[in-house]
């Protein structure tokens, strides 16, 4: 367990067969943090930790939380997103091929009224 970790493990005696195994496991997982000038010496070494890890990487100034480094996420394709969205059973999606059509001017305009913009 590293040094960002906390564990707690309990368990109720074993020696009463009456007694229910009760067993309890708690973990605190705070981000680890490095200062601006520790990160700036060993740079490449926190991105790859990084990147093995997926945990993010928060970055201190003089004590204070400043920035985050974390992986990329896989962002969806629009394809995707509705695929999951059909397969959830979602019955009430258009079709791909509507979503590209251009909305009628009249649908246009109260989208434009309720949403306030210019």
């Amino acid at each position: 367990m590293r040094n960002s970790e906390w564990g707690m493990w309990n368990m109720r005696s074993r020696s009463n067969p009456k007694l229910t195994m009760v067993t309890t496991v708690v973990i605190l997982c705070s981000m680890k943090t490095v200062s601006k000038s520790r990160l700036k010496a060993r740079m490449l070494e926190y991105f790859r930790e990084v990147e093995a890890t997926g945990e993010p990487l928060i970055v201190t100034d003089h004590g204070r939380e400043t920035l985050e480094v974390r992986p990329v996420q896989k962002r969806s394709t629009a394809q995707e997103v509705l695929a999951a969205y059909a397969a959830a059973g979602s019955s009430n999606l258009p079709a791909p091929e509507e979503l590209m059509e251009p909305l009628p001017a009249d649908e246009w305009e109260a989208l434009r009224e309720n949403d306030g913009a210019p």
